[in-house]
C-alpha cells in the first residue's frame, strides 16, 4: 500500500507543478487558433519550399494539440491540398515545439531541456524535409493520397475536422477583438483539453508508478550510465524506442522523461525520447490507415533518423560546452501542495479555465464534445459560431 501511495503522491505532485503551465499554453494556442483560418493554412502549405516549411512550423507551434489530433489534422490538410512534407512539418511542430511543452520541461527538468526542444525541433524538420525530398517518389505520394482519400478512421477525426476560428473578415487584431473571439477561444481551449487529458493522466500515472517502483539500477544498466561516451551514443538510439513502446504521447510523456533522466539516460537520449511521441505504436497504426504501409514505413524511418540526429546535435551542443544540466540536481517533485508561487499561479489558472469552460457550455459546446471522435466524412464540415 505504501508503494501505491508513493506512486500517487509523485503523480499528484507532478500534476500540481505543471497545471498552470498547461492552462497558459492551451490558452495562448486557443487565441491564435481562434483567428487563423484553416483555409489560410492550406493555401500557404502548397509545396515543400523553405518558406512553406517555415510557415508550417509557425502554424504548428501556434496550433498545439495532442498527438492524435495533430496526426488527424495533418491528414486533413494533405487531403485539402497541402504538400505532404509541409503537412508532416506542421504535425511535428504542433506536438514537439509548443509553448506548454517548453514550460513543462522548464518546470520539471530545467531551462536546458526547453532550449533543447527549440533547437532539436527545427533539426528534425530539416532532416525529415531533406530525406523526404530524396526518398519520396511521385508514386508513393499518389498512393498515399489515394489511401488518405479512403477516409479510414484513426483518432480525433471530428476534432481535426472542426475549424473553430472566427468567421468575420479583417486582420488578426480585429478578429481577436471581436465578440466572437471569446467564444472561439473557449471552444478551442476546452476541445484541446478534452483531446489531451487521457494521455496526460496516463503519462502522469505511468511516471509515478515507474518512479516509485522501478529501481534506478535498472535504468542505469539500460542506459549505460557508467560509460559516458557509450551512453551519449546509445541514449538517442534507445530513447525513441522506449517512447514507441510507452504508448504515451503529447505532453504526457514529459513526466516519464523526468523518470528516465533521473534514471541515467543521456541528455540527447531524453530529448530524443520526448520528440518520439509521434512514433508510439497506436499512432504508427493510424499512419497505416491514413497513408498505407509503405508510407508508414517511410514516416517511421525518417522520423526515427531525424530524432536520433536531433538527440546527437543537442548532446554535442550542450555536453562538451558544460551547458548540460547536472543529473545531481534532477528529482521527481514530491513536495505536494504548499503556499508558493506555483499555488498562486494554479489558482489564477483554474479561475481562467473555469470561465472558459462556462463560456464553452453556454455557447453550444456540449455538442462539439460528442463529435470529437467523429468520422472522416466530417472533413469538409466547418463549425460556425
Amino acid at each position: 500500500m505504501n508503494a501505491i501511495e508513493h506512486a500517487l503522491r509523485l503523480t499528484g505532485s507532478m500534476t500540481w507543478e505543471i497545471l498552470w503551465a498547461l492552462v497558459l499554453g492551451f490558452l495562448l494556442s486557443a487565441v491564435v487558433q481562434a483567428v487563423v483560418r484553416r483555409g489560410t493554412m492550406v493555401r500557404l502549405l502548397g509545396d515543400d519550399s523553405p518558406r512553406s516549411l517555415a510557415t508550417a512550423t509557425g502554424f504548428g507551434i501556434a496550433s498545439s494539440s495532442c498527438s492524435y489530433a495533430a496526426v488527424a489534422l495533418a491528414r486533413s490538410l494533405f487531403r485539402k491540398g497541402a504538400n505532404f512534407t509541409a503537412a508532416m512539418t506542421f504535425q511535428i511542430a504542433s506536438t514537439n515545439m509548443v509553448i506548454e511543452l517548453g514550460v513543462i520541461l522548464l518546470l520539471l527538468m530545467g531551462w536546458q531541456f526547453t532550449a533543447a526542444e527549440f533547437i532539436g525541433g527545427p533539426v528534425i524538420i530539416v532532416i525529415v524535409a531533406l530525406l523526404f525530398r530524396r526518398l519520396l517518389t511521385t508514386k508513393l505520394i499518389r498512393d498515399a493520397a489515394e489511401q488518405a482519400d479512403k477516409g479510414l478512421s484513426g483518432s480525433m477525426e471530428g476534432h481535426a475536422a472542426m475549424d473553430m476560428s472566427v468567421r468575420r473578415k479583417g486582420g488578426f487584431l480585429r478578429r481577436l477583438a471581436s465578440r466572437e473571439a471569446a467564444t472561439s477561444v473557449s471552444h478551442v481551449f476546452v476541445m484541446e483539453w478534452a483531446a489531451i487529458w487521457k494521455d496526460l493522466v496516463i503519462g502522469l500515472l505511468i511516471a509515478g508508478a515507474v518512479g516509485a517502483w522501478v529501481p534506478d539500477s535498472f535504468w542505469q544498466g539500460l542506459f549505460l550510465e557508467g560509460h559516458p561516451v557509450l551512453a551519449a551514443i546509445w541514449g538517442p538510439l534507445i530513447g525513441p524506442i522506449v517512447a514507441v513502446i510507452s504508448f504515451v504521447c503529447s505532453v504526457g510523456n514529459v513526466p516519464l522523461a523526468v523518470v528516465l533522466w533521473t534514471g541515467g539516460i543521456s541528455f540527447g537520449g531524453v530529448i530524443a525520447f520526448v520528440f518520439a511521441d509521434l512514433l508510439i505504436l497506436p499512432i504508427l497504426n493510424i499512419y497505416r490507415k491514413y497513408y498505407g504501409w509503405r508510407m508508414t514505413m517511410m514516416i517511421a524511418g525518417t522520423f526515427y533518423v531525424a530524432m536520433v540526429v536531433a538527440g546527437y546535435v543537442v548532446e554535442l551542443l550542450f555536453t562538451p560546452t558544460g551547458l548540460a544540466p547536472s543529473r545531481a540536481d534532477a528529482h521527481l517533485p514530491d513536495a505536494g501542495i504548499s503556499w508558493n508561487y506555483t499555488t498562486w499561479l494554479n489558482i489564477v489558472a483554474v479561475i481562467l479555465a473555469v470561465g472558459l469552460v462556462v463560456r464553452f457550455f453556454r455557447s453550444g459546446g456540449r455538442g462539439m464534445l460528442s463529435m470529437m471522435g467523429g468520422a472522416p466524412s466530417m472533413e469538409g464540415s466547418q463549425h460556425g459560431h
